[in-house]
């Protein structure tokens, strides 16, 4: 179970206020499918909000207990049936492959027009059929498909 230091319990209570429950836990109780959508939850927000549907008091603390400890998140707030919790996210990075058609970033280039001035510097994304001409411009590999019904109709 992760601990929070008093400041960082109070400004993730404040960033919590807006949210709305993502998971709802209801008659059933704590099933392994309940810790598997707030385990989701956990990885994709980091704070979440959820709401017990249960009048005994008791049992929705050994519920926020038993989530704290099986999910390793911090409890942050239980008010009423509404409980807070929290779970630093882990940053994972996508393998992007080198090849294919999909988007990718290319840095141009452009030398003023009276060489006496910086050069001009911009980021640009371009699609799989499209590339970077000497001067700077985008072109299209091959030329966009023209429909055929829209040809013989004009």
């Amino acid at each position: 179970m992760i601990k929070l230091t008093p400041a960082e319990r109070s400004a993730l209570r404040a960033e919590a206020h807006g949210l709305n429950p993502i998971v709802m836990i209801g008659a059933d109780g704590l099933t392994a499918n309940v810790l598997k959508e707030i385990a989701l939850g956990l990885d994709s927000h980091g704070l979440i909000k959820v709401r017990v549907f249960g009048d005994d008091r008791e049992a929705r603390i050994a519920m926020y207990e038993t989530i704290c400890e099986q999910l390793k998140a911090a409890p942050v707030q239980h008010i009423g049936k509404l409980l807070v919790l929290y779970r630093p996210k882990v940053e994972t990075e996508k393998a992007r492959s080198s090849s294919g058609k999909g988007m990718r970033e290319v840095t141009i280039v452009k030398a003023s027009a009276s060489g006496t001035k910086r050069p001009s510097v911009t980021k640009v994304l371009l699609k799989g059929n499209e590339r970077v001409t000497q001067g700077g411009n985008i072109k299209r590999a091959k030329a966009r498909q023209k429909s055929t019904k829209k040809t013989a109709l004009s």
